[in-house]
């Protein structure tokens, strides 16, 4: 069981090394062909393009594994029964974006040239949500090499696509370039998808029983994925105002567009981007802790999950203090180095000796998550929005610029992070 653990952590972080490193080099290359306009016009509408993807994928990854992991149901009747909620979801989510988005980028967001890549970001959601249901199925089975070998080959892809084609829409205009980009990620999940498609068992017998979706299935992926996903979805839905609020209270205060646009994307694009970077190591870590926790606490066997969340918490917590103080004292040579700019760098030197606590965070999440407590949170998550979002619009009509936003992402972290933890430890002392 401990080997099983470490090798998978073990794998997931090579793999996830290796797809870092070739998104640092997707990321210098298309950062420097889109230029800063480019990159700010993208920020703005990130927050909502995840906000779609949480939406789309259902957090079906989590529930897949966790199913899959505890070994009670069929995996293909839950791969199956998963598609087809998918396919419900993706089909609901298209039609409702077709007639929104132009409200979004015109009302919400001031800038009509968001609408086409609001649009852009919608067809690429069906393509996501299969590869995430796969990915779902290979995690549950702890066999994490096939998705490893889809995320780099997936990767190798995007950044021969932007070298190749990305310059030339660039050309035509910016905001082409920026949809060109978006529109990448079609390709890039397909080829994912065939890849790992290329690992299934090729001796399993499927029968149309197997093929037809089962209710006690669909409510059993359902029981995990919606506490899962609202908890996610209330993160994004914060995140989805962010620039709303932002914006909008900026602009009645006397800053003018050009500047939020600027700075936004300065604090996006690169501060958050570059203190977030190094945590696909964390990542690797939570992404094989949860069907760890969730098989150990199925089997009643406590002590190994206490000792898997302390390995995990430790782990993490000294990888987080060690990226965290590289970034502060080199974020000026880290920026120019990686984007050509040094925008960001004055944001990174106040949020970076926060960003200890926030590589904890996803350990402490995907703990409780295995331990069944999704409901608590999204509790916690929602609150945390909240606050957030109430700390933001505050700050902002104080004329400090962005610097409102960096507050209340410090304010956020520390709640969140400290509530989940202390939870954790009150279920801990009952086992």
């Amino acid at each position: 069981m401990k080997n099983k653990f470490m090798q998978a952590t073990l794998i997931l972080t090579i793999g996830g090394f290796l797809t870092r490193i070739l998104g640092f080099i997707i990321k210098i290359i298309y950062t420097r062909i889109i230029l800063e306009e480019g990159v700010s016009l993208y920020s703005l509408i990130m927050p909502t393009y995840s906000l779609l993807i949480t939406i789309a994928s259902l957090s079906m990854p989590l529930a897949i594994s966790k199913l899959v992991a505890e070994e009670k149901i069929r995996s293909l009747k839950i791969l199956t029964s998963s598609t087809m909620i998918m396919v419900l979801v993706n089909t609901f989510l298209i039609i409702i974006m077709l007639f929104v988005s132009k409200f979004i980028a015109f009302d919400l967001l001031k800038n009509k040239e968001a609408y086409l890549l609001l649009i852009a970001c919608t067809l690429t959601l069906p393509f996501i949500s299969i590869s995430s249901i796969i990915k779902g199925y290979f995690f549950g089975k702890q066999r994490n090499l096939p998705y490893i070998v889809s995320n780099v080959l997936e990767q190798v892809l995007r950044l021969l696509l932007i070298i190749i084609f990305l310059p030339y829409f660039v050309k035509k205009s910016i905001l082409i370039g920026v949809t060109a980009f978006i529109l990448l990620n079609i390709f890039s999940e397909i080829f994912s998808i065939i890849i790992l498609m290329l690992f299934f068992p090729k001796k399993v017998v499927i029968t149309r029983k197997d093929l037809k979706p089962n209710l006690y299935t669909i409510k059993s992926v359902l029981s995990i994925s919606l506490p899962t996903v609202s908890s996610r979805l209330i993160g994004n839905i914060g995140f989805f105002f962010e620039p709303i609020i932002l914006t909008n209270i900026l602009l009645f205060v006397g800053y003018p567009n050009s500047f939020i646009l600027k700075e936004y994307g300065a604090y996006n694009a690169y501060a958050i981007a570059l203190l977030s970077m190094p945590s696909f190591f964390v990542g690797a870590i939570a992404s094989a802790l949860v069907p760890e926790i969730s098989k150990n606490y199925t089997h009643r066997n406590f002590k190994m999950v206490k000792r898997r969340f302390y390995q995990a918490l430790v782990i993490c917590g000294i990888l987080g203090l060690s990226f965290s103080l590289v970034i502060f004292f080199f974020r000026l040579p880290l920026l120019k180095l990686l984007y050509n700019t040094t925008s960001g760098a004055n944001y990174i030197k106040v949020l970076a000796p926060f960003f200890v606590l926030f590589y904890l965070e996803s350990p402490i999440i995907s703990t409780l998550q295995g331990l069944g407590l999704a409901k608590y949170t999204m509790k916690i998550t929602l609150w945390g929005v909240l606050l957030k979002n109430l700390c933001l619009a505050t700050l902002s009509f104080l004329k400090i610029g962005i610097y409102g936003l960096v507050i209340s992402e410090i304010v956020d972290i520390i709640f969140v992070v400290g509530l989940n933890y202390h939870k954790i430890k009150k279920v801990m002392q009952n086992f």
